[in-house]
């Protein structure tokens, strides 16, 4: 008999890793072009219009998805929080949406990326998280980045960035109300959730300033609804793939992206105390994304 040959492996074949890394590139790009859409957006349509037409659409682009996947296994005992975690979500849109049709693409990028300070906050104070000086060192030095980004007078301390970073405030309690609802749901009862709850709860704001576009403009906004999709699947797909800790630092490719886009697209230029405030706020939530991965092999 002949030996066993092992099948061949080719070499082209990404890891896991790396095609994990590819992917949290690709929802970089994706978010921020995202970012710029919204923005031409606004010149057309109030921002609480645009969050209504981004969910709507990205509801569009799942339903053939949901149909697929069926709606078994949505029952749960935690409505509740599945609604509180809509809220906060939207919230977190209108908030970021509305900021960020008032100031430069790449500094409002930079302030959104506090997000995970806020997180680790929140953490300690509302789940009983344990975090020690070397996390809570990093977090405050996180946020002297932001005092350098925004350097906050009278006259520099700007409605758009009280309004981001209350985003990234948002959007921090709702990463936490997603990290306690991936104890004991499944991941389709929880895409459904969001998906089917935002359409109708973002339609109620919209109704205030409502106006209707043209069909340009509706177009625009059916392409920033399907970028938004194919961006939540990018960012899902990497991290099916790889370690949130090894992902966390591909995601500042947002930041040089915006910052180029926000050129091209509008003359910003940022000067070069946001970079050195980005910069900080980059280095401290990575490290505390590292401190939360080392925590958490130890924990296994």
């Amino acid at each position: 008999m002949p030996e066993h040959v092992p099948p061949r492996v080719h070499p082209s074949a990404p890891s896991a890793a790396l095609s994990g890394a590819l992917w949290m590139i690709v929802s970089a790009v994706l978010f921020a072009v995202l970012n710029l859409l919204i923005r031409v957006g606004a010149e057309h349509l109030h921002p609480f219009q645009i969050a209504f037409f981004r969910c709507a659409f990205s509801l569009a682009f799942l339903t053939p998805w949901l149909v697929r996947t069926g709606f078994g296994g949505m029952r749960t005992g935690r409505l509740r929080l599945y609604l509180t975690r809509c809220l906060t979500g939207l919230c977190a849109m209108l908030t970021w949406f509305l900021g960020l049709s008032l100031m430069p693409l790449g500094t409002a990028v930079t302030l959104g990326f506090t997000t995970p300070l806020f997180a680790t906050v929140g953490a300690a104070l509302f789940l009983g998280e344990v975090v020690r000086r070397r996390r809570w060192t990093a977090t405050a030095i996180g946020f002297l980045g932001v005092v350098i980004v925004i350097r906050p007078t009278p006259e520099t301390l700007s409605l758009a960035a009280l309004l981001v970073l209350f985003s990234a405030v948002l959007n921090a309690a709702t990463a936490l109300q997603v990290k306690s609802l991936a104890r004991t749901e499944p991941t389709t009862a929880m895409v459904t959730y969001m998906a089917l709850f935002l359409t109708p709860m973002s339609l109620v704001p919209a109704l205030f300033v409502w106006q209707w576009p043209s069909w340009p403009v509706l177009g625009l906004m059916v392409v920033l609804g399907g970028i938004a999709t194919l961006g939540q699947l990018a960012v899902t797909r990497a991290f099916h793939a790889a370690d949130a800790s090894a992902l966390m630092p591909l995601d500042y490719v947002k930041l040089p992206i915006s910052a180029l886009l926000g050129w091209f697209a509008f003359g910003e230029v940022l000067d070069a105390w946001t970079w050195v405030g980005a910069a900080v706020i980059a280095g401290s939530t990575l490290y505390i994304a590292h401190r939360e991965a080392t925590l958490a092999r130890r924990g296994r």
